[in-house]
């Protein structure tokens, strides 16, 4: 038998811009914003209970992929940051992010070096790289995973810019600009295999091609008690008659999703015919580097994500870009207020619906919530304890 590294091109009747989900998916966050290592551990347990809600192939540890979303544990990583570099950092001030690098030693270095280029274009400071810890045996990853693994180091990088909101916009950059080059670039054998799962000073996404039950055992870092967090999502994905992969894995970059959008190729359709009428007063010329906005062979849920970070890069709050995307069926709705209802009017006008069954849940570190779609057809339920927390799932048995 053949293991592949990557997911196929084209062939047949296989595009790989058909990929689709079909998922468990949930968040535990701390309403006052109270960070612990608790949280990370409960929303750990509460993926491996969604182990029957993703999928795996003939062999069955390897997952179709799974994994979480934190905010970033601030001290862990000043702590890390000390120790491999001697450097001392600010919260707001550096960026770490989880990076899938090629097998092949050659390939691997002309990314590290191309992403090292963007982060002195674009003025901020390389830090370094930190090899991610993993425990292969202790989380007995299938064959098939294992063979397709890339590579994982974390990126971290210092902030030159006044505020936040202007290092995320730069790191936007940083990483649209590397993602648009290594993985359209057709002379590398394994330019798929590059992808960055996050990039931020405020998130960070550790997932692979695991099964929900696996995700704590293989990441080192998710058990260190110093790991500490105020808001965990996660993800346990079915490839839905396509190809699992690393990179399709969930969480996104700010968004995982249980259920399909249906009408994602006439959504990245609409979002390619606008490419050419686009305008930014935030990015200005810089704009042409961030397209095409949605990315190379990314799932439906992917494509979904690249809008969402697109719009909230250009000035838009997360909650707004959201509703955007996936409004409600306002139209013949007769509770609904004026107010809002002119709200989705008028947004009617600049964005198609993103439809499907649906239930997405989204976070920027500093705020988390979910959104189902206008016909309710993934529902999820949550619960606020009496301690303070929020939990959602879609699994009701969490």
């Amino acid at each position: 038998m053949t293991l592949r590294l990557q997911p196929p091109k084209a062939q047949g009747l296989y595009n790989p811009d058909n990929e689709k989900d079909s998922c468990g998916v949930g968040f535990i966050a701390n309403i006052d914003k109270k960070q612990s290592h608790q949280i990370a551990q409960d929303a750990l347990e509460m993926l491996s209970r969604m182990d029957h809600r993703g999928g795996c192939g003939c062999e069955e540890n390897t997952g179709d992929g799974a994994g979480i979303l934190t905010n970033l544990p601030i001290s862990f990583f000043q702590k890390e940051i000390k120790n491999l570099f001697s450097i001392e950092v600010d919260a707001g001030n550096f960026a770490v992010g989880n990076v899938f690098l090629p097998q092949d030693e050659a390939e691997q270095k002309y990314c590290i070096n191309l992403v090292e280029d963007l982060i002195k274009e674009h003025n901020q400071t390389l830090i370094g790289w930190r090899e991610v810890p993993v425990d292969i045996e202790k989380a007995n990853v299938g064959p098939t995973a294992l063979h397709s693994k890339p590579v994982i180091k974390q990126l971290i990088i210092k902030s030159n810019e006044k505020n936040v909101l202007d290092f995320e916009r730069k790191l936007y950059l940083i990483h649209k600009i590397a993602g648009n080059k290594i993985r359209r670039d057709a002379n590398l054998k394994q330019g798929l295999m590059f992808y960055i799962c996050s990039l931020s000073p405020k998130t960070i996404v550790y997932k692979g091609m695991l099964i929900g039950s696996q995700v704590l055992d293989f990441f080192d870092d998710l058990s260190n008690p110093e790991f500490e967090v105020y808001l965990a999502m996660v993800h346990s994905r079915f490839s839905t008659n396509t190809f699992p992969s690393w990179d399709r894995a969930q969480p996104c970059r700010y968004m995982s999703h249980n259920g399909e959008i249906n009408t994602r190729q006439g959504n990245f359709n609409w979002m390619s015919a606008r490419e050419g009428v686009l305008k930014s007063e935030v990015f200005d010329e810089d704009l042409k580097k961030l397209l095409p906005i949605i990315e190379a062979e990314v799932s439906d849920s992917g494509s979904f994500d690249n809008v969402l970070e697109f719009l909230m890069m250009n000035g838009r709050t997360l909650q707004e870009a959201v509703l955007m995307m996936v409004p409600e069926a306002w139209q013949n709705d007769t509770n609904m207020s004026a107010e809002k209802k002119a709200f989705y009017e008028y947004f009617s006008t600049m964005m198609e619906p993103w439809d499907g069954p649906a239930s997405i849940a989204f976070t920027n570190g500093d705020f988390i919530g979910a959104v189902l779609d206008r016909n309710g057809l993934r529902p999820s339920r949550y619960y606020l304890t009496d301690d303070n927390r929020v939990i959602m799932a879609s699994e009701v048995g969490v």
